[in-house]
């Protein structure tokens, strides 16, 4: 007897339909998995076996043959340990029951029980695209699934209740839908802007930065607060929508950095892999073409303490998602594509030892090192970071002063009402942020008057700025410009946006 059963894998953020196909026949007891399966899943049937014993029911003496259909895509992970169970109790006559059109997802353990799997949100997302909306899903993975509306979920905790369920002896409910919250509880963080002494150069463009999306370099000498102002970030950074926390999401769900209480992300990530960091670690890929540091940072910050001391490929592999939002993982096993929206924060020291330029600290370095040492980070990177800002040394009066600087609370209050402007301008773009616009949105939002151009032309010229860089100013004025509610872009706005590439 033939049994099928449906079950999904991933390529990618991609949910791929596979056709579990079972035949129990006379033969020889043996339990043989064909369709491309990786080790994970012709481990599958150990783990089948024994959870249908431990179940209550009895495994086939027969020959079983399992065929993953279609045979020509990779099939990898846990998730298809229950479709293959369920297979199995139907080709042998123990399960009557109707399944079409039910997705099964799920991991087994020996005695029974479903254990979750990584990639629920996606998986149920591409089903549902695809035309399915039921789903057999293990317990742990019920928060995460609640999110994606216009289903009918039902969370398991052993393969005894998906048994009883499909033979009406205890019905499972299905699950209750949750709405998304931008802020599931206000996050308590031990970085403030309040406690940033002095740097209010730096603090107006950090704000700045955030409010558009914009990329930012801080580079000062060692001690003067860069990485403690790239650490107020989170502080200050906009709610998410609800579209947001679902890609952000997905992208976790795959990596299997999802936390199970909350089922979704609720806050902008902030991902600071360490210098030390492989290409692979930063851009995704290995064996199952994992997402990597830049797409775990989608919709959020990544950062960079310390530019120069990344490898110089591991830096330049930067360009294509800065330029494109997105980043394609090409490996021997295959290809997957990952979002990878997220805004660049670097700092450095402006020379080996960090005290070239400092007005109190003599620099040890020759012009030679100096230059070998900014070198590190290439042309075309830094013409994509739109915001260069110098980070001065904190006077000991600055520190001492106890006048109450602004907290990261207030600013961000004006965060996500200067975000909130973009998104009633972009509405019909399909962006969200200044940092988003393309050309035409340039033209559209972004006209200057005789005196603005007069300014760009001369700072054009003056400092040797490349037609990128013209337009990530004009970007980056357009968002100095709604936060100061403006509908146009005055000379001062200009003027502030080429402040910010003197580094």
């Amino acid at each position: 007897m033939i049994a099928k059963v449906l079950g999904f894998t991933l390529t990618g953020l991609n949910g791929v339909p596979i056709s579990v196909e079972v035949d129990v026949n006379n033969g020889l007891p043996a339990f043989d998995v064909v369709g491309l399966a990786d080790t994970a899943v012709k481990e599958a049937k150990e783990r089948v076996r024994s959870a249908i014993k431990n179940s209550g029911r009895s495994m086939p003496t027969r020959r079983i043959t399992a065929n993953l259909a279609p045979a020509d895509v990779k099939k990898e992970g846990s998730a298809l340990d229950l479709p293959l169970a369920v297979g199995v109790l139907k080709a042998s006559g123990q399960l009557v029951a109707e399944t079409d059109g039910v997705v099964f997802l799920g991991e087994l353990s020996l005695d029974g029980g479903l254990r979750r799997i990584n990639g629920v949100l996606p998986i149920l997302i591409s089903a549902l695209d695809a035309g399915y909306k039921k789903f057999v899903i293990p317990k742990d993975n019920a928060t995460e699934a609640s999110y994606v509306h216009g289903t009918e979920v039902y969370a398991a905790q052993s393969l005894s209740e998906v048994i009883d369920h499909f033979s009406a002896l205890k019905p499972i409910e299905p699950l209750v839908q949750h709405e998304f919250v931008a802020e599931k509880e206000k996050a308590v963080y031990d970085s403030d802007l309040s406690f940033v002494k002095g740097q209010k150069v730096a603090k107006r463009a950090l704000e700045v930065a955030v409010s558009g999306g914009h990329n930012l370099l801080f580079v000062g000498a060692p001690g003067t607060g860069k990485t403690m102002l790239a650490k107020c970030i989170p502080t200050i950074m906009p709610d998410m929508t609800f579209s947001e926390a679902l890609e952000t999401t997905k992208i976790h769900s795959v990596a299997g950095m999802l936390k199970d209480a909350d089922g979704i992300v609720f806050t902008r990530p902030f991902r600071s892999p360490h210098h030390t960091a492989t290409n692979i670690a930063l851009t995704g890929g290995g064996v199952h073409l994992r997402p990597g540091e830049i797409s775990l940072a989608h919709n959020g910050v990544l950062f960079l303490d310390e530019m120069p001391e990344y490898s110089r490929s591991a830096l330049e592999s930067l360009r294509q998602p800065l330029e494109d939002g997105e980043i394609t993982v090409s490996r021997a096993t295959g290809n997957a594509l990952y979002p990878a929206n997220f805004m660049l924060c670097g700092s450095m020291n402006p020379c080996p030892c960090g005290n070239y330029g400092s007005s109190d600290k003599e620099c040890t370095c020759t012009p030679a090192q100096i230059v070998k040492y900014k070198s590190k980070i290439s042309g075309p990177l830094l013409d994509r970071i739109d915001i260069q800002v110098e980070v001065d040394s904190v006077k000991y009066a600055e520190l001492t002063d106890d006048e109450v600087s602004e907290t990261s609370a207030v600013v961000r209050q004006r965060v996500n009402r200067t975000r909130l402007i973009q998104k009633n301008r972009f509405k019909d773009d399909g962006i969200l942020t200044n940092s988003d616009m393309g050309e035409r949105q340039l033209k559209k939002y972004c006209k200057l008057s005789k005196e603005c151009e007069d300014i760009l032309k001369n700072a054009y010229e003056t400092l040797h700025l490349s037609p990128r860089a013209r337009s990530r100013i004009i970007k980056v004025a357009r968002t100095i410009a709604d936060m100061d509610l403006y509908d146009q872009i005055k000379p001062e706005h200009i003027l502030e946006a080429v402040s910010y590439r003197h580094c």
